[in-house]
């Protein structure tokens, strides 16, 4: 009797949140850089989140309850390659796209990833332009990675600092991890020139709001900017509640109290952050309003998950599969057009909902987690 062939694995790629295959157009025209959706939105900013893993368990983002040691991963097969994500970025740049934001999860963990920054800024925009290319982390790896990427071409970075209190900043992110090595890591970034150098922090109103004044203090004269980001519904797995949101007005309030501050206008169109300068010259900061005051009317930015979906929100729940795209028999021309037919057709602006009407779901739908498709 022969023995039984030995079976073939084969890695299925996990599509937790599946979108459709997108239409592509009978006419497949030249994209022309100036696409816009159907709010008259400008496509500019493509978010790439290039990891679903994290070595941080922040509770408003990848709570330790849910994401566990069990808890499965995306395989590798599921992932853009290097090749993939800067195939799609330059059907993106085509389309009038100017800035890449590198995301996770934590990108520092994605093997490599000083490759695909020098892939990324190879590319130009149609008028010759380099792309401000960009990543936001934890800061636990930028120490070690800073001069590496600063020589790949990665032009700025924003770190992610929820607290100077070494206790309050261990107890957040829920892994014993020191801030001081994340001041490390500032300083290394500094140091190489990934500036302006951005820090953001999540404020959640009872576990790190203390750390306002101290985090303002601390950074007031330094040259980077510090951001404080109001605590946000995205997703489901963080238990959020409004009674902890802390909004920006108050925010501003207790920092004026210490440092008086005066408004400056926006420095880009779509941009998130509302800016303060302090009144001596020691610098600016800002706040991101996302709860209690909603900017969705110039909204430019799209978000390329791990898995390849694109999520034309933050708040979106259903994506839409370019990675099926991509693996299948489609030329560049067709995934183009399918990029343009989807951004076209955009009207999302759920936070403006949300504050005017309290916006829901449709019952069965379940927003994308940040932890998937990045900050």
């Amino acid at each position: 009797m022969n023995d039984p062939k030995p079976v073939r694995t084969i890695a299925v790629a996990d599509l937790r949140y599946r979108g459709a295959l997108p239409h592509i157009p009978d006419l497949l025209s030249t994209p022309s850089g100036q696409l816009s959706d159907r709010l008259h939105r400008p496509l500019r900013d493509l978010r790439i989140s290039v990891t679903d893993r994290c070595n941080f368990r922040c509770s408003y983002c990848m709570p330790r309850e849910v994401f566990d040691k069990d808890y499965a991963f995306l395989p590798q097969s599921s992932l853009l390659s290097f090749e993939e994500i800067t195939r799609l970025a330059r059907l993106f740049v085509a389309h009038g796209v100017e800035k890449l934001r590198l995301t996770g999860g934590e990108p520092l963990l994605r093997k490599n990833i000083e490759i695909l920054i020098g892939m990324l800024a190879e590319l130009r925009t149609p008028q010759g332009r380099e792309l401000d290319i960009t990543l936001t982390t934890n800061g636990s790896l930028l120490a070690k990675k800073a001069q590496s990427l600063k020589d790949a071409g990665l032009r700025r970075v924003t770190v992610s600092l929820d607290g100077l209190d070494d206790a309050v900043f261990r107890r957040m992110n829920d892994v014993d991890y020191p801030v001081a090595d994340v001041l490390r890591g500032i300083e290394a970034a500094e140091k190489v020139g990934l500036a302006p150098l951005k820090v953001n922090m999540v404020v959640k109103r009872g576990t790190n709001d203390q750390e306002i004044v101290p985090m303002a203090r601390h950074f007031r004269g330094s040259g980077a900017v510090l951001r404080f980001i109001e605590y946000m519904d995205v997703g489901a797995s963080n238990g959020w509640r409004m009674d902890e949101v802390l909004p920006s007005a108050q925010v501003i309030r207790r920092i004026a109290e210490h440092f008086p501050l005066q408004a400056l206008e926006a420095s880009a169109a779509g941009e998130t952050a509302e800016r303060w300068r302090y009144v001596d010259g020691a610098g600016e900061i800002g706040v991101i309003s996302s709860v209690t005051q909603a900017f969705c009317g110039d909204c430019n930015r799209a978000r390329l998950s791990t898995e390849g979906q694109l999520f034309l929100c933050l708040f979106a729940s259903q994506g839409q599969d370019l990675r099926g795209l991509l693996r299948g028999a489609y030329s560049d021309e067709q995934i183009s057009a399918a990029i343009a037919h989807i951004w076209q057709a955009r009207s999302d602006r759920y936070s403006q909902l949300r504050s005017a009407q309290g916006a829901e779901l449709p019952a069965g739908q379940r927003r994308v987690e940040m932890s998937y498709i990045g900050g």
